[in-house]
Formats: C-alpha cells, sequence, structure tokens
C-alpha cells in the first residue's frame, strides 16, 4: 500500500481545509451553544461537490474515492465534528445506500439532488428500544396493493427534522427472523412522515438529530431498496463503509485537539519555561502524536480495501473502533494539558471533548465493533 498521498487527495484535502477555515470556524460556539443547525452551510458544500464525494459525476456528484473521502472529513472535523458529523452522515448512509443498492432510475431520480444539497439525506435504522438489536425492531412496513404502510419509530437520526429524503430500513418479516427487514426510500411531505423529538446532546450539538414517525405512511414498491427481506443485509454493508468515514471523522476530532494542545503547551510558561518543557506534558504529547498516526494508518488500510472493491468488515471496524477511542483520549489529555482554560468555553478542546465520546457510541458502539472484528478474527 502506498502511504503517500496522491496530488489529488492533497488538493482536495487543502480544499476542504479552506473552505472549514472560512466559513465553519468563525461560527463554532455559537452553532454549538445555539445547537443551530446551519443549512445554508450544506448547500454551499453542495456547489462544491462535497456533498456528493463519492457519486459517480453522471448523478451529479464529485466521483472521488475514499482518500479524498476521509480526507475532507478530517479537515472538516479538524474544524467542528458536528458539521463533520452531518457532512459523513449525508454522504456515506442515505446517499450511498442510494447508490449501492438502488436501480439506475431510483439512482437518477435521487442522487443528483443528494450530491448538490439541492436535498439533505436522512437514513434510519436505530429506534428507541433497538439500538445494536436492529433484529428485533419495531417499525413495520406491510404491503398493501401496490403500496408498503410504515408505522414506527425512528431515532438518534442524523437529520431527522430536515432531511429532505430518508432511507428507512423496516421489519417486514417476523421478528429475530432471518432476511426480516426491507429497505425504503421516504421523502419528506409524504403523508404520515414527521419528524418528532430534537434530541439535546452532550457534543455534536450544531448536528441535528431527532425522531422519524412514520404514522400509516403510504409509500409505492418503487421506493423499495432491493428486494425484500434484504435490508439488514444492506444496513450492514452500509455501515462497514460509515465506519470509515466515523473513524475519519474521530482522526479528524484527535488532531483538532492535539494541534491545539501542541500549540498551547508551547505558549503557556510555567516557572519560566513553556510546559511542554516538562516531561508529563511531553509525554502527553508523544503518546497523542503516535496513536494519531496509528489510526491514520489503520483508516488507510480500510479505504485502500475499500477502494479495490474487497471486504472491509474487519478493517472497517478496527478502524472505527481505534480512532474514536483515540479521539475520547486525545481531547481527554487536550484538556488536561490546558488545565483550568481547558474547562473554559474560552477555548477549543472542551468542544473537542464533548463532541469525541459520540464517535465511540454512532454507527456501532465500541463494544460491537469488538463483537464484529472477533468474529472476523475467529471465523477466519
Amino acid at each position: 500500500m502506498n502511504f503517500q498521498s496522491s496530488e489529488l487527495t492533497q488538493q482536495v484535502a487543502q480544499t476542504a481545509r479552506d473552505f472549514a477555515l472560512q466559513y465553519i470556524k468563525p461560527h463554532v460556539m455559537e452553532w454549538d451553544e445555539q445547537q443551530l443547525f446551519p443549512l445554508p452551510l450544506f448547500q454551499e458544500m453542495g456547489k462544491m461537490g462535497l456533498m456528493g464525494v463519492l457519486v459517480p459525476e453522471k448523478y451529479g456528484g464529485a466521483g472521488l474515492g475514499y482518500f479524498e473521502y476521509n480526507a475532507i472529513i478530517q479537515e472538516v472535523a479538524k474544524v467542528c465534528g458536528s458539521i463533520g458529523l452531518s457532512l459523513a452522515a449525508h454522504n456515506s448512509l442515505c446517499t450511498n445506500h442510494i447508490l449501492s443498492f438502488g436501480s439506475e432510475e431510483q439512482k437518477m431520480k435521487w442522487l443528483p439532488k443528494l450530491a448538490t444539497a439541492e436535498w439533505l439525506g436522512a437514513w434510519g435504522l436505530t429506534e428507541p428500544n433497538t439500538g445494536s438489536d436492529a433484529g428485533n425492531m419495531k417499525t413495520t412496513a406491510v404491503k398493501d396493493g401496490d403500496d408498503w404502510i410504515i408505522n414506527g419509530t425512528k431515532n438518534w437520526i442524523t437529520h431527522g427534522l430536515s432531511g429532505n429524503v430518508a432511507v428507512v430500513i423496516c421489519r417486514t418479516g417476523e421478528p429475530r427472523t432471518s432476511g426480516n427487514s426491507t429497505a425504503f426510500v421516504v421523502e419528506r411531505g409524504t403523508s404520515g412522515f414527521s419528524g418528532g423529538k430534537k434530541e439535546n446532546k452532550l457534543g455534536m450539538r450544531a448536528s441535528e438529530t431527532a425522531e422519524m414517525i412514520f404514522d400509516n405512511c403510504r409509500i409505492p414498491d418503487s421506493h423499495r431498496l432491493g428486494e425484500v427481506g434484504d435490508g439488514f443485509r444492506q444496513a450492514m454493508k452500509i455501515l462497514d463503509g460509515g465506519r470509515i468515514s466515523i473513524a475519519a471523522l474521530s482522526a479528524g476530532i484527535a488532531k483538532g485537539a492535539y494541534e491545539a494542545a501542541l500549540q498551547y503547551s508551547q505558549e503557556r510558561y510555567q516557572f519560566d519555561k513553556p510546559i511542554a518543557s516538562f516531561q508529563g506534558i511531553s509525554f502527553k504529547l508523544a503518546d497523542m502524536a503516535t496513536e494519531i498516526a496509528a489510526a491514520d494508518l489503520l483508516i488507510w488500510q480500510a479505504c485502500d480495501r475499500k477502494t479495490r472493491g474487497l471486504n472491509v468488515t474487519k478493517e472497517g471496524a478496527m478502524a472505527k473502533y481505534f480512532a474514536s477511542e483515540v479521539a475520547v483520549k486525545t481531547a481527554n489529555d487536550a484538556v488536561q494539558i490546558f488545565g483550568g482554560y481547558g474547562y473554559t468555553k474560552d477555548f477549543p478542546v472542551e468542544k473537542y471533548y464533548r463532541d469525541a465520546k459520540l464517535c465511540t457510541i454512532g454507527e456501532g458502539t465500541s463494544e460491537i465493533q469488538k463483537l464484529v472484528i472477533s468474529r472476523e478474527v475467529l471465523h477466519n
């Protein structure tokens, strides 16, 4: 595997970096404190191709690969984890699900609007009582002539209120049976489809998280993605790729926290010396740098396999598990390096600290990642 970033990847990263510094950084704390989801920002990112990174040009996307996608997510997350999270969810979940499993007609119908951010995407798998236990979901879709009628509630949904279109996994068979779920596309404005409670979160506060409620929501069979009963298999494939993007999100947050701590440690003086000269601080920085580098290597390995069309179940889970835990540890140590100032909102590390924790929970907890990894290791 080539560890040197291509010229294209470097150019894309620079574009994302410049955008984040100009359009995101000045508003980070305002959006966080007000829990304001800045929809116009995403429409601007759509014009730049950042909302359809992996979508081929024929559907209005940028037609880029996973290395470029990783670079974009990291650069945005270094500035604001919330915006990085929404960017990742739109690209890797809703949009990528339609790209991966939609018919040509379905791709032409929805991808151009998603890739340009004319429409914002949501993806619904999790429910109030079934997080990791997706085989026991309560949201059902029942066939009625040429239509399907959906009933149930999804929660923890990124863009659950603002999303124009959602890919929703519904149970179409008996609970806990094989092949018991199916994926559907539901457009905002469809009768019986509404947004519910918006979550008041610890971190990632500028990324909208809300319920999606389905009350006798009728959609045509043409909105079904793939075969009846194939929904869970599709969802697992999407999560394989989605975990790469959460790993990238984690690495970006970790780098943001590390860079802030590195700079502060060289500017903050105690006992007439910069605190970076003390071993207790310099060893923390050494651990941060080493663990971030290791996370990048795991992410690149997953990107490489994804690019070559190989299975990434194990590699994606490893990257997501390790990078997310590194993000939490790095942000924690960054707050410690800042001392009392790190506990205030005048400095950026308290936000990295709050944002990082979500990375160990979303798109499969660290415990679920270890379960996935152990299964892959034991079955090979």
